[in-house]
């Protein structure tokens, strides 16, 4: 008998685990907010119109404690309605759009970065990246040409410009915590 031919993951993430207000880590209110956004591609830089993006950070003192218990579900029938919006949570889940886009409404990482984990079709197992916002002692170690791909890009006061390339010549630096 010859083995059973291998299947690839997904794209099933938006079915169950994106859920309303996932983009928002912090009040949409909150006068110290700021957005974070930009594409997914493939390795032929294609936009990925189903990946899904979780994103954990620290607050803006550096502390990594967000508030428990934020995601709402409705009394009757369990399902999730979403966020109350009061808190800073630390967390945040995000499907791409049918044009491979995200955004993420959240407020500055103390420690300066904001982690990432990448799902999408093909990937058999996920992918970290993190979020940068200025210097770092990790970025310092790394090529120009590659550290660039961590950095996010300023587009106008309190909006940040970050793709991800999940291949290619921009490939963006995964990280390995195995």
């Amino acid at each position: 008998m010859n083995p059973t031919p291998s299947q690839t993951v997904g794209p099933f993430y938006g079915y169950a685990l994106p859920f309303p207000g996932g983009g928002d880590v912090a009040p949409l209110n909150d006068g110290g907010g700021i957005t974070v956004h930009g594409y997914v591609y493939d390795g032929a830089s294609d936009p990925v119109p189903d990946a899904l993006l979780e994103f954990w950070q620290a607050g803006p003192s550096g502390d990594l404690s967000g508030a428990p218990g934020t995601l709402r579900r409705d009394p009757v029938t369990g399902a999730v309605i979403g966020r109350h919006g009061l808190d800073f949570t630390g967390f945040g889940r995000v499907p791409t759009d049918a044009d491979g886009r995200y955004a993420l409404h959240t407020l500055p990482p103390g420690n300066g970065y904001i982690s990432v984990c990448v799902f999408a079709r093909g990937l058999l197992h996920h992918l970290y990246t993190r979020i940068y916002f200025g210097q770092d002692a990790f970025l310092d170690e790394l090529p120009p040409h590659r550290r660039e791909t961590l950095v996010a890009v300023p587009e106008r006061e309190g909006v940040y410009r970050f793709d991800i390339h999940l291949q290619g010549e921009k490939e963006t630096v995964f990280l390995d915590f195995g």
